[in-house]
C-alpha cells in the first residue's frame, strides 16, 4: 500500500515520543500490505474499526493513539486524516476528520 503520508507521522512522532517507534512500525508494515477490503486490513490487525467514508481507525500504542486513514483499495493508497492522542480522537468526527497541520 502507498500510505500519505510519511512526513504527517514524522511530525507527530516529534510532539510525542513515545510514539515514534509504533508509528514507524505500523508505516513500515502497511507498506507491506496488500489490503483488498475490511477483512484484509482486519487480518492486519483486528482491532481496526472501520467508521465509515472509507475511514478506518488505528490503535497505536496499546490505544494511547488513534491514526484514522481513509483506504482506497482500488488504488492501494492510505491517506492520514488524523493522528493524535486518545483524548484528542474523542474530539472529532473520525468519519469526516481531515488532517490539518496542529
Amino acid at each position: 500500500m502507498a500510505i500519505l503520508s510519511w512526513p504527517v507521522l514524522r511530525e507527530f512522532s516529534k510532539r510525542h515520543p513515545d510514539a515514534a517507534t509504533s508509528l514507524k512500525d505500523w508505516y513500515q508494515s502497511v507498506c507491506l500490505t496488500d489490503w483488498g477490503n475490511l477483512a484484509d486490513v482486519r487480518q492486519f490487525s483486528n482491532s481496526v474499526d472501520y467508521v465509515g467514508n472509507f475511514r478506518y481507525v488505528f490503535n497505536i500504542r496499546g490505544n494511547r493513539y488513534r491514526l484514522v486513514a481513509a483506504i482506497v483499495f482500488a488504488t492501494r493508497t492510505v491517506f492520514i486524516k488524523f493522528i493524535g492522542t486518545h483524548q484528542e480522537y474523542d474530539k472529532i468526527d473520525a468519519a469526516t476528520v481531515d488532517y490539518s497541520k496542529p
